[in-house]
């Protein structure tokens, strides 16, 4: 039996897996900034940083990015699951696609970054959030339950 408290482990799985991407990001960063030895006033910018930093280097932050994209409604419908104790086996499972979709998404970018694999895996996982999504508004305007 379900208390609700199951939907926080995917929860935190992807805030643990946006943790890790950025330790990744300047792992990456300050390792070229150190190596390279270069001007910190070359790269006090975004714009200034894609300019003078490999594209390489900034795919982390690429990544990163991208898990302040989607996650953050995944994270608004994991609360609102939870507060209303809507949690069940169909969003705890679609809670998990997504964050493995989302897991999967950063290792195709930051390991080879073919983009037709990164465009599969992101809508894939934005698919599996979509549908969370619209099953818990059609239960929340009908007043049914999940």
């Amino acid at each position: 039996m379900m208390n609700g408290q199951e939907i926080f482990q995917p929860f935190f799985a992807m805030m643990l897996l946006t943790f890790a991407v950025w330790v990744y990001m300047y792992i990456r960063r300050t390792s070229y900034l150190v190596g390279e030895r270069v001007d910190l006033r070359k790269v006090d910018t975004p714009a200034k940083m894609d300019l003078n930093v490999p594209p390489d280097i900034n795919i982390p932050a690429y990544a990163l990015k991208n898990l302040f994209e989607l996650p953050v409604i995944f994270y608004a419908l994991c609360l609102y699951l939870y507060l209303t104790s809507a949690v069940d086996a169909f969003y705890l499972v679609a809670a998990w696609i997504f964050v493995a979709g989302r897991l999967l998404h950063v290792v195709i970018y930051c390991a080879y970054n073919k983009v037709m694999h990164r465009f599969v895996t992101y809508f894939s996982s934005a698919l599996v959030l979509w549908v969370m999504v619209l099953r818990a508004a059609v239960a929340a305007f009908t007043g049914a339950e999940t």
